[in-house]
């Protein structure tokens, strides 16, 4: 299949499960530390509910966190590797809190201001719309393991939006959102599902969320 039926793409994004940066909302780009064991139990609560899904392809960011979480949702015999699906650069606030960064900086907006030493948003901005072009090549479901923040820039790119738009659209830890197109208007691309967890949508696996908010919003 080809890009000339946009409506036959459509994107399952999943951000990784539980590590211990995100607990302690520290910044985690290209730090590469694996998922808590909590973590793990929420990648394979997820990989329940994509089971039934035909994967054309799988693609995953080269962390561990990421590969972990395709591995523990089943995929990982038919995944490869997507080194464009890789956390922001945090440069220098690599694993920072926002709360201290902006001690010194109060006005500080990591998708308008970037990070000193990392990635500016328009790096990012390159980054996510060279990925979508590719993408727009396939055809079928494609899974796409990535990150917190490069998967809310990669969202907003999708539907046209500038990148300081992607402050709107957190994802949680393990969390699936789906890119598509509308189904009346096969021309205009979507964001059909945002930020469903298996462990806060799908109470009979898990009744509760894990960490606070602003870990699983802000570090990834």
């Amino acid at each position: 299949m080809t890009a000339s039926n946009p409506m036959t793409l459509r994107l399952c994004l999943v951000r990784h499960g539980e590590t211990k940066w995100a607990l302690s909302s520290r910044h985690t780009g290209l730090t590469d530390i694996p998922l808590t064991a909590n973590g793990e139990n929420q990648a394979r609560a997820l990989g329940k509910h994509l089971v039934g899904i035909r994967f054309a392809h799988v693609l995953t960011s080269p962390l561990t966190r990421a590969r972990q979480t395709c591995e523990l949702a089943g995929l990982d015999k038919v995944s490869k590797i997507e080194a464009d699906l890789v956390e922001w650069d945090y440069g220098d606030y690599e694993g920072r809190r926002s709360v201290d960064i902006r001690k010194e900086r109060p006005e500080w907006d990591v998708f308008r201001d970037g990070c000193p030493g990392g990635e500016l948003p328009v790096q990012v901005l390159e980054r996510a719309d060279r990925l979508i072009a590719r993408l727009r090549k396939l055809g079928g479901t494609v899974a796409l393991f990535s990150h917190g923040q490069f998967g809310a820039v990669l969202a907003v790119r999708w539907i046209g939006l500038p990148v300081i738009e992607a402050r709107h659209f957190p994802l949680t830890t393990a969390s699936l959102s789906v890119l598509s197109f509308n189904a009346h208007h096969p021309e205009v691309p979507v964001i059909a599902l945002w930020n469903a967890a298996s462990h806060n949508i799908f109470p009979k696996e898990s009744s509760s969320p894990t960490g606070d908010a602003d870990a699983e919003q802000m570090s990834s």
